[in-house]
């Protein structure tokens, strides 16, 4: 089925793996996480702990690299029943500050993105994770400039996007977000009228995956690369 976009008023951009590379560096982590914890456990024992620890965590956390890096911490406590080392404590800190020192990569075509749509279209950013983290990371990427608005949400769920739609005062139909995630960025606008474009990356954390039947008989598009996304709006 087509969609029609002439109706949008303000776009909406996830941050992390849509503009710029996020979740290779939690891969990263992860993998050095194991090895040093590999005397007390199997890396893929390991890696089933650490998504446990990060999930239970979540509701006091939140999303990002702090809350990341404190489960890191707390599960090497609890895999070595409270023997492990201050070196490898130390170590897991550094591997957290490494991430959040990373310089900021930007993902193919991005800025030739936003520098088109910003012509016609209010955008706005729309992302969740630590505050300071993401501040820092666009502040770094040099794309403040486009973005009308800046949201950290602690969810991505359709209470939290109908609230932002309303301090925007648009209506869901004037309304288009795009992100790499079916269940953060693409699943809660549908359900409240919005329209919405994925743009799937190569890496997902296992929280952010959906079944595949969770998808059927919703109507939104899927691209291999942000630039395909300007196809749709030559005709507007």
């Amino acid at each position: 089925m087509e969609i029609d976009y002439s109706n949008i008023r303000v776009i909406g951009f996830d941050a992390d793996d849509t503009l710029w590379v996020n979740e290779t560096y939690f891969r990263e982590a992860e993998e050095k996480v194991g090895m040093l914890l590999s005397h007390f456990e199997t890396p893929n024992k390991i890696d089933q702990e650490l998504f446990r620890m990060e999930i239970k965590n979540l509701p006091t956390y939140g999303y990002g690299i702090k809350g990341f890096v404190l489960s890191m911490v707390e599960l090497s406590i609890e895999l070595s029943n409270g023997t492990v080392s201050n070196k490898i404590i130390s170590e897991i800190l550094r591997i957290g500050k490494d991430m959040i020192d990373k310089p900021v990569q930007l993902l193919d075509g991005v800025e030739e993105v936003l520098i088109s749509l910003s012509k016609d279209y209010k955008l706005i950013l729309a992302t969740k994770g630590d505050l300071l983290d993401q501040e820092r990371k666009l502040e770094k990427s040099g794309l403040n400039q486009y973005f009308h608005h800046i949201e950290v949400l602690s969810e991505k769920q359709e209470a939290n996007y109908q609230k932002l739609l309303n301090h925007l005062d648009i209506n869901p139909t004037e309304f288009l977000m795009i992100g790499n995630s079916l269940k953060s960025d693409i699943l809660p606008l549908i359900n409240i009228g919005a329209k919405a474009i994925h743009v799937p990356f190569h890496t997902t954390w296992q929280h952010e995956k959906v079944e595949r039947n969770a998808t059927n008989g919703l109507n939104y598009k899927t691209v291999k690369s942000l630039r395909e996304i300007l196809n749709f709006f030559k005709q507007n």
